[in-house]
């Protein structure tokens, strides 16, 4: 059997997990320390083994409330299969066209080169993205609902590109019956209001990278001049937000080992308007900024700080919404999302600009992951294949973790860029993403609790 429970303290709380089930308990100092022993069926070794420190009687009464929980099946739930779906061969939900091989930043933590991927600066032409929504259409099967996401390198030193696709998606909606969903992620140095007027009327979602302080922001995402460009994307990002009331974005960061009070960054953000936010952990390795394993109880204390003071704005009436920390504890991911996350490189592929199909955008540039192009289709079948089987059941070091079920096995663009193998989960990103689940499990129990009274 698996390991079907994780129990930890965070924040003054004492929680308890069952895996299998999603369910989370906040219980008392004598049922967690019950739960080192009890496996569901062993009450009276649980008994003999806490009578010295607490009274037989509330022993029992305890012991028959996780009973119920038991029956509930909130408690020790079934270990979950692999569906029939994962057998096969899936059907394509969406793709991130890299409309640019280019970028008017020079962030230092870019995993695109700059903009380049490793290769030539280019523009995704206009046919290629055209192909692109063809070859989403015709692997789509009987779905639908899709998601395409404008991406870079910076999406809008191709904007003519981004427009015409855009345009060609709402006349393939009206020829097919089928929905996309859009979305571009921007820099937003050339976010002007026209630009903008585009997007809003054509409802693109978008995602709006800023790390935070001006001083934070400034050091890792320079112009192509070496020149800050806080001061000018941040009045960008307030008016779209403004426009849209609030709606229809989010804004993300990255810290690295060069902010570890990135809380700070975050409350800057939702200080400067913005109460949709994510802040995520640089992904490097052999640099100045990349974080490493000593730097995880530095983190470990900068996530406690932040759900502190996550929960104290929204005590306050000041909440916002961190992307980590927002978790449905009564009614989560289907089965198949669980085990396989994201879907890369089965259900979701990255367009290069020259029409190149990769498992993600992340992969783009690595070529012995090119499977094939929007112009001939997928002509490596068995990497897809070695992608989809690629789940939490089928990852030795993921089988047994708590977490296995929540991150559904990590990034595989991270595991394969520390351990060549995408099978091999990255470590010190595991560690990062196990402690942010714990403040998350925290944040939804105690405003459940809060708001129960």
């Amino acid at each position: 059997m698996l390991a079907s429970i994780h129990k930890f303290r965070q924040n003054g709380w004492n929680l308890l997990l069952d895996i299998n089930s999603g369910a989370v308990h906040v219980i008392d100092d004598m049922t967690y320390d019950i739960m080192d022993t009890f496996d569901g069926t062993n009450d009276d070794a649980v008994v003999a083994a806490l009578a010295g420190r607490y009274d037989r009687a509330a022993l029992r009464e305890a012991l028959a409330e996780l009973h119920e929980l038991i029956g509930e099946k909130t408690l020790f739930a079934p270990d979950i299969g692999v569906p029939p779906t994962f057998a096969g061969e899936g059907i394509v939900k969406s793709l991130c066209l890299m409309v640019a091989h280019d970028c008017n930043l020079r962030c230092g933590y870019c995993f695109a080169g700059t903009g380049d991927f490793g290769g030539r600066r280019g523009l995704m032409t206009k046919e290629t993205g055209e192909a692109a929504v063809d070859f989403l259409l015709a692997h789509s099967g009987p779905r639908r609902h899709f998601e395409i996401d404008f991406f870079g390198g910076e999406p809008l030193v191709n904007f003519p590109v981004v427009q015409h696709v855009t345009r060609y998606v709402r006349q393939r909606e009206r020829e097919t019956g089928k929905s996309f969903k859009l979305t571009l992620t921007t820099n937003g140095l050339t976010l002007d209001e026209t630009t903008q007027r585009f997007l809003d009327d054509n409802n693109i979602s978008l995602v709006l990278s800023l790390d935070g302080r001006k001083e934070v922001h400034d050091r890792m995402r320079p112009d192509a001049g070496g020149r800050g460009t806080y001061d000018r994307v941040l009045p960008n990002f307030q008016r779209v937000v403004a426009a849209r009331q609030g709606q229809n974005y989010y804004l993300r960061g990255t810290y690295t080992k060069y902010n570890p009070d990135f809380t700070n960054d975050v409350l800057a953000m939702h200080d400067a308007g913005f109460d949709v936010l994510s802040m995520e952990p640089v992904v490097a390795k052999d640099t100045p900024y990349a974080l490493e394993e000593a730097d995880l109880p530095r983190i470990y204390e900068e996530y406690d700080r932040l759900t502190a003071a996550y929960l104290e704005r929204h005590r306050a009436g000041r909440g916002f919404f961190f992307f980590h920390f927002n978790m449905d504890l009564s009614n989560g991911p289907c089965v198949a999302k669980r085990l396989a996350g994201c879907g890369a490189g089965h259900e979701y592929f990255a367009v290069a600009a020259d029409g190149g199909l990769y498992p993600c955008h992340q992969f783009v540039g690595r070529e012995k992951y090119r499977l094939g192009s929007v112009f001939e289709g997928v002509t490596n079948r068995e990497l897809p294949r070695y992608f989809r089987e690629s789940h939490v059941l089928n990852k030795p070091r993921c089988r047994d973790c708590w977490a296995r079920f929540f991150c559904s096995g990590g990034c595989h663009a991270n595991a394969e860029l520390f351990h060549g193998d995408i099978r091999e989960p990255y470590e010190v990103g595991c560690a990062i993403q196990k402690k942010r689940l714990e403040c998350a499990l925290t944040v939804q129990a105690a405003l459940a609790m809060e708001k129960e009274g």
